[in-house]
């Protein structure tokens, strides 16, 4: 569905605002089901209040405990003692006119993180077509300096909780259903349980590196797979990692077949380096390796990203190294054209440039899709709205 591109929402924010004080109580949506019904057989609460609590906060995603209607008070008031029940607070979105949204969100502290949706399509990293994709974030900023990307530019400020990276998916969605009807896309599959849901494939490649902040990043991916939690297979949930080779290693030991995407974007060492500065510490051989490893425990076929830049690594030559390692590692390779950013000296390369590097790769046995990627209008480089917004309020 095509919409007209919409303005911001709001179109400026008025100025710096107080950051409210960071809650001294654990998110409630940092809690498993397990906790919670330790804590609610203490409570001497029958469990089918945890049934009712549960859906309250995942399904019809409250955002206070007095909407949670069918809880007693006394109860609702002795949650509200024990747990903070946090949300992200929704400064712009950005809409593309190919359905595309960028999100803003502003957190507890002041600080922004962002999220896009991404419209029904054939599927990205998944096995069918998408109702819809989600890419989100797991930090404030980033530490690793990789020379293309907007989200470290201003470095690393802290990583999110469980409950701010699962968030994101409730956020939208929370967005979706304020929408007029008349406005919003289809979101129901007609099984009633999920009419109001709009996510259902996650991509977690939005500001950070997820594994760097690996503890939260599995919790909050648990409680997005659970039944009781957002539901979503965990072959639709995706991970990008720039290449932080113990993380995948471990990342391949867990018990869910999450599945995995590497940040590539060279083939070499020579050319990866220039740009991703992690690759001094984890060069190639040792990042192949730890994809080996998570192939071989999983069975499932990774993703490499892989963004050309015009003069850094869309020439020919980088097709065969490639293609070799993406057969090796009975990989796919996903192709994106650079997001120009300000401050940043790279260009994107010409279309027919990019076809031209699709076609080399297919030619040498490699599996390539040219992703000429939805969003182009909408600050669609990872950070870059975040950053805007930064600059503007500092101004």
């Amino acid at each position: 569905m095509n919409e007209p591109t919409p303005p911001s929402t709001p179109p400026s924010l008025p100025g710096p605002l107080p950051a409210p004080a960071s809650p001294a109580l654990p998110d409630i949506r940092d809690q498993d089901r397990a906790a919670l019904a330790t804590a609610f057989a203490a409570w001497n609460e029958p469990s089918y209040r945890l049934d009712q609590l549960l859906r309250w906060l995942h399904f019809q995603r409250a955002g206070s405990w007095d909407e949670m209607k069918n809880l007693p008070k006394a109860l609702r008031e002795r949650l509200a003692t024990a747990y903070s029940l946090g949300s992200l607070s929704l400064a712009r979105v950005q809409g593309s006119g190919d359905s595309t949204r960028k999100f803003l969100w502003r957190l507890a502290d002041g600080a922004f993180v962002e999220s896009v949706l991404i419209p029904a399509n054939p599927a990205l990293y998944g096995e069918r077509a998408d109702r819809h994709t989600l890419c989100i974030s797991t930090q404030v900023g980033c530490a690793y300096g990789c020379r293309f990307c907007a989200s470290g530019l201003d470095g690393w400020k802290r990583n999110l909780l469980p409950w701010e990276i699962a968030g994101q998916v409730l956020a939208v969605e929370r967005w979706h259903a304020a929408r007029p009807k008349s406005s919003a896309p289809p979101a129901s599959d007609g099984t009633g349980d999920d009419d109001d849901r709009l996510v259902n494939n996650i991509v977690v490649m939005g500001m950070g590196e997820p594994l760097a902040n690996y503890k939260n990043l599995i919790a909050a991916l648990r409680t997005l797979n659970a039944p009781w939690g957002g539901g979503i297979g965990a072959r639709k949930i995706t991970v990008s990692t720039s290449g932080v080779v113990p993380g995948i290693r471990q990342f391949a030991d867990e018990p869910e077949q999450f599945r995995l995407a590497i940040s590539l974007h060279g083939a070499t060492d020579a050319v990866r380096a220039q740009i991703m500065p992690i690759n001094r510490k984890y060069p190639l051989e040792q990042l192949a390796a730890a994809c080996e490893h998570y192939v071989g425990r999983k069975g499932k076929m990774i993703t490499l990203e892989y963004i050309l830049i015009a003069g850094v690594n869309d020439d020919a030559s980088q097709t065969v190294p490639l293609a070799s390692l993406a057969r090796r590692l009975h990989a796919k390779v996903n192709l994106i054209p650079y997001n120009k950013v300000d401050g940043l000296p790279w260009e994107r390369p010409s279309d027919n440039r990019c076809e031209a590097f699709a076609a080399a790769l297919e030619s040498l046995e490699c599996t390539a899709t040219l992703r000429l990627e939805k969003g182009h209008d909408i600050d669609a480089a990872c950070g870059q709205l975040r950053l805007k917004t930064e600059r503007e309020l500092s101004g």
